[in-house]
């Protein structure tokens, strides 16, 4: 929980050890993160962005001009110059497009420190290295299996939040963003889940399908879009296993960007100070 905060406010915590600054290149938000010499999170950023669509980058001066301008913020606010940073790739995507995302990187005038898989950062955030990752976005279900911190499986479907919304627009009748605004009304919430609920269950059966018959010792639910009560209930009841999410699991793969320590250990979740309690439902 503690990093969402501080992407959230703009706080900055005490740190110790060598800076390392990660960037999340989204659907629907670039983040910037600065993890120190512990992996402990110190300070991030955060933009609404539609530089990125099905896991390609369609506006590069746009994406460009968002991370130059997320690590100037962080950058000040820390007193602190970086020179390199880590950007997560979405899984599945090809040769070409992993160098699209490496050369934002360049571009915005910092070396590529690692390319990270995303359901890899994911999982270095939550101190993982083997299970299964699903990670909802804004604009993808993303679907990965990890053993022993890589990935031996993955797969990622044209399905996420920008989904929810058009489908929440025409249940009511309303405009793309005014449906948008919706779902993001706390007060909305009980008639956005139920609207929204057909298309979480073809997310869970996205995931239902990629796994099969294929024994993971735990499910990790992660994403924007994975925030809704009845999230985890949806994929358990598809996937016929119980699911685990974090308190706040918008900000997990960011935070694991830029994270380099080695789980701790095999199979199962250590809470960092950035996420505390891990959810169930």
């Amino acid at each position: 929980m503690r990093f969402g905060d501080q992407v959230r406010d703009g706080l900055v915590d005490e740190h110790c050890g060598g800076l390392r600054l990660g960037i999340d290149l989204g659907t629907a938000n670039i983040v910037a993160s600065v993890v120190d010499g512990s992996d402990h999170p110190v300070t991030g950023a955060w933009v609404h962005s539609t530089v990125v669509r099905d896991g390609v980058v369609v506006d590069w001066l746009g994406a460009t001009s968002a991370v130059r301008d997320l690590v100037t913020e962080v950058q000040t606010r820390l007193d602190h110059e970086f020179s390199a940073a880590s950007i997560s790739i979405p899984p599945g995507i090809s040769p070409g497009d992993i160098q699209v995302f490496a050369n934002v990187i360049t571009a915005a005038g910092l070396d590529v420190d690692e390319v990270v898989d995303e359901p890899v950062a994911a999982a270095r955030a939550m101190g993982i290295t083997d299970g299964c990752v699903i990670d909802i976005g804004a604009g993808t279900t993303g679907v990965s299996v990890l053993q022993h911190g890589r990935v031996v499986l993955s797969h990622d479907e044209a399905t996420g939040g920008h989904h929810m919304t058009l489908v929440l627009a025409g249940a009511n009748g309303v405009t793309y963003d005014a449906a948008e605004a919706m779902k993001k009304d706390p007060s909305q919430r009980m008639t956005v889940q139920g609207a929204i609920h057909p298309t979480l269950d073809n997310m869970a059966t996205i995931a239902q399908h990629v796994l099969g018959d294929r024994q993971v010792p735990v499910v990790y639910l992660v994403g924007g879009s994975s925030c809704f009560d009845n999230a985890v209930s949806t994929f358990e009841a598809r996937l016929g296993r119980s699911v685990v999410r974090p308190a706040d699991p918008l900000f997990v793969t960011p935070l694991g960007i830029g994270m380099r320590a080695p789980a701790r250990s095999v199979g199962s979740m250590r809470a960092p100070s950035s996420f505390g309690v891990v959810d169930g439902r």
